[in-house]
């Protein structure tokens, strides 16, 4: 059902959807010509500041597959939705407290750029080409659900929906690198915060306030977990996201080497795990409200259109507009960063490792662009495949795949960084023994069982499985065959580079040619704009709550963009 093209989006819905694309476009032109080396390109120079580069790293740990699955989660089964969303905490938790730093101190352009020294060439060939693919299917899923939300609002075929969705993200990452990538994830968090607490005072006025929102619910509404979603489940997840923030997740990783200081490190977690804390319960509550006045979902089966449903019942003229581009915004920001990751280690690792190992500043800006362009092609064809696949089946197969390559890459790239006990040997053992074991459960293991009264999912046990073998291999296989002596000395000078703060070594002083550029006022400028297209919308608009909180919006954000512009400049003419 195209819930949507049912209700119709009004005209100020289109000028505000408009308006948010040409921003993105925008800046990527502006970021064009400060891209100027690779540092530039793929890790902004290392000049990314900590409060950006942690919005972006906020924004790029989710995508519109929370507004619609959390929601509908959390309609189903209450506050259990809340407790999934915020299993995310664990892996950014984990990241800054063992890994941040270590990252930053690894000096790298890409995430699997240190398996050379810390392991093999090959290893680091092999963990780079593994990557590829599970990310780029990722992502075609991915474009699949944001072509499907163009449609749904525009009223558009879904194919012309995808292509137009990706060509607009490729263009702005292809021509403003990881700068441009940043500061569209900050616009894009201004967006999304604006429509996600418009939502929440609605909702309870729906429902009467706070106090029939708790008495009314349905019985066993707020608690924490729930027969399908069991403490087995939670602890399993938590054990995925600590693993995947870590390693696996190349454009979390990112946003860690991607700033000036090492001490940066430690506040971009820290804002992230603050975002992470407050952002569910407000995302989800206008879901867990809609329970009480669309109970018909439920008898419907149709638990999926709570979002765009409470949406369409709640929300003024332009505020449709902004929370679909808020959705929009989440799976955007994640390609974006994708997209940018994908092209710095085919760039990085495999052009200039293998090919042109001489390549200049220049040309491996040039090919970046290329690779980025690829990349893009590539995931926008595989979306088309997808989108004319049947069945959810076919997704859960390859989420259970993904499940599969997570701990036999994980676990070499994590212990890789924390100790040298761990050889080349240990490490290719572990990997090839991890995915072997993956296969065999896929395979062999039925969808669903149960254990000690537990209901396990065969997710869970793909990732037990493969997260005991690769471990137990890994280090069995290291102890039995230990490292030869120049295995030995070059691990141990990767380990003293990472016990080595930054600011102590040469080449800590070599940063890109973006020093000059003031990511606050290009971020001031646009918040402004968003204010003033929100006031534009005013006059559309009907009188009392929600024309109040337009125009409070317009004005804060007005306001809000004005003085960083104005601070930025006043600071650089001082």
């Amino acid at each position: 059902m195209n819930i949507l093209a049912e209700n119709q989006l009004r005209g100020p819905d289109y000028f505000i959807l408009v308006g948010y694309f040409a921003l993105m476009m925008g800046v990527g032109i502006f970021f064009y010509r400060y891209m100027k080396g690779l540092k530039d390109y793929f890790s902004g120079g290392n000049r990314i500041p900590w409060w950006l580069s942690g919005i972006s790293f906020y924004m790029a740990s989710f995508s519109a597959f929370a507004f619609v699955s959390y929601s509908a989660m959390a309609y189903q089964f209450g506050l259990v939705g809340v407790t999934i969303f915020w299993i995310t905490l664990s892996g950014t938790l984990a990241s800054v407290l063992f890994f941040a730093r270590r990252w930053r101190r690894a000096r790298i352009d890409s995430p699997v750029e240190y398996l050379e020294t810390r392991y093999n060439p090959a290893i680091r060939q092999l963990f780079a080409w593994q990557g590829l693919p599970v990310r780029i299917i990722d992502d075609s899923l991915k474009l699949v659900s944001i072509g499907v939300m163009v449609s749904q609002a525009f009223n558009l075929p879904i194919v012309p929906s995808m292509i137009g969705s990706g060509l607009i993200m490729m263009v702005y990452t292809i021509l403003g690198g990881l700068w441009a990538v940043a500061v569209t994830d900050f616009i894009q968090f201004i967006i999304m915060t604006t429509a996600v607490i418009a939502l929440v005072p609605l909702s309870l006025r729906k429902v009467g306030g706070l106090g029939p929102f708790f008495s009314n619910a349905p019985e066993g509404f707020f608690h924490f977990t729930s027969t399908e979603y069991n403490w087995f489940y939670i602890v399993v997840a938590i054990l995925l996201y600590i693993m995947a923030y870590s390693s696996v997740n190349w454009s979390l990783i990112q946003k860690y080497y991607c700033v000036p200081r090492e001490k940066d490190t430690t506040k971009v977690g820290c804002l992230v795990i603050i975002l992470q804390i407050i952002g569910p319960p407000l995302i989800l509550l206008p879901a867990l409200a809609a329970r009480q006045y669309m109970p018909e979902l439920i008898e419907q089966g149709n638990e999926r259109a709570v979002f765009p449903l409470l949406c369409l019942k709640l929300l003024p003229a332009g505020m449709v507009g902004l929370v679909v581009a808020a959705m929009f915004s989440a799976t955007l920001s994640t390609l974006g960063g994708d997209f940018n990751v994908i092209a710095s280690v085919l760039t990085n690792d495999v052009y200039r490792r293998l090919i042109r190992p001489q390549a200049s500043q220049k040309e491996c800006v040039m090919v970046g662009r290329l690779l980025t362009l690829l990349v893009g092609l590539m995931v926008l064809g595989l979306a088309l495949l997808l989108s004319e696949a049947t069945g959810e089946g076919l997704v859960r197969n390859m989420f259970k795949l993904f499940g599969i390559a997570t701990a036999p890459v994980a676990i070499p790239m994590l212990l890789g960084l924390l100790t040298r006990k761990i050889t080349t040997a240990g490490s290719l053992a572990g990997f090839l023994s991890g995915i072997a074991a993956g296969l065999l459960i896929f395979m062999l293991c039925p969808d669903q069982t149960t254990l000690a009264g537990w209901i396990v999912k065969q997710e869970s046990l793909l990732l037990l499985g493969t997260t005991f073998t690769t471990l137990v291999v890994s280090l069995s296989v290291s102890l039995l065959r230990p490292a030869r002596p120049d295995e030995a000395t070059r691990v141990a000078g990767f380990m003293k580079k990472l016990e080595t703060p930054i600011g102590q070594l040469p080449e800590d002083n070599e940063t890109g040619g973006t020093a000059a550029i003031s990511p606050f006022k290009i971020a001031g400028i646009c918040i402004l704009i968003i204010g003033l297209m929100l006031g534009a919308i005013l006059p559309f608009v009907d009188r009392g709550l929600p024309f109040n909180m337009i125009g409070a919006f317009a004005a804060i954000l007005f306001a809000l963009g004005g003085l960083m512009a104005y601070l930025s400049s006043r600071q650089r003419a001082g």
